[in-house]
């Protein structure tokens, strides 16, 4: 499978693209897709016109190559285009969110201060007794696990729009935070906000799964 097979470096796999090589563009096609196709989807309503983007996207890299400039790896260069054609199509679908600058949706705080110690309190700032994230114990059945990525779809589809995208470059699809906003037009630290809270989201969804499953645990027979 095209999967199975390394890529080459950049330079290489540029100049066999350029060259119109089908088997280099069926590598990247088959390699990215997937994940272009799930970022698509936090843009626009429907999975078609995900897999709309994808494909314009994917022509837009055909008739750019000659211009890719290499000022980022190939694979950001793919993804940004893909970024600027889901946004002009979550535009269209009054979907589409700015990015440069944080809302009011990124204004709540990323864990309950009722967690935390007051001012007064013996360590103020720190957390309450017995408030603390608990170490969660990995599922050992083919079904937990299988419970648990649901859980964490689940957290995730959740989020607003700009988080789940964030979150979903950095930490699903391993972007650094120097490609994640050069890709999105965001600031560092906003990137940085944005990613705290949609993880800390995330946790608090699955911590109250782990919290749940341990108590069942409990009172099981």
């Amino acid at each position: 499978m095209a999967r199975d097979v390394p890529l080459p470096p950049d330079d290489e796999l540029v100049e066999r693209l350029r060259g119109g090589d089908e088997a280099a563009f069926g590598l990247v096609l088959d390699r990215w897709s997937p994940s272009m196709l799930r970022l698509a989807r936090s843009f626009v309503s429907t999975n078609a016109t995900a897999e709309e983007v994808v494909q314009d996207a994917w022509l837009a890299v055909i008739q750019g190559i000659a211009r890719f400039e290499g000022r980022a790896s190939l694979k950001t260069w793919v993804f940004r285009i893909l970024v600027n054609t889901a946004k002009a199509r979550g535009t269209k679908e009054s979907r589409a969110l700015p990015f440069s600058s944080l809302l009011p949706e990124d204004e709540w705080p990323a864990v309950d201060p009722s967690r935390f110690q007051r001012a007064g309190d013996p360590h103020p700032g720190h957390w309450n007794p017995g408030q603390q994230p608990q170490p969660w114990m990995l599922p050992e059945t083919a079904a937990l696990n299988t419970e648990v990525r649901a859980v964490l779809v689940e957290a995730l589809t959740a989020l607003p729009d700009r988080h789940r995208i964030v979150v979903t470059l950095r930490d699903v699809e391993g972007y650094s935070s120097d490609e994640v906003c050069d890709m999105l037009n965001i600031s560092p630290g906003n990137q940085r906000v944005i990613l705290h809270r949609a993880r800390a989201a995330v946790r608090t969804r699955l911590e109250s799964y782990f919290t749940s499953a341990a108590a069942q645990h409990q009172d099981a027979p």
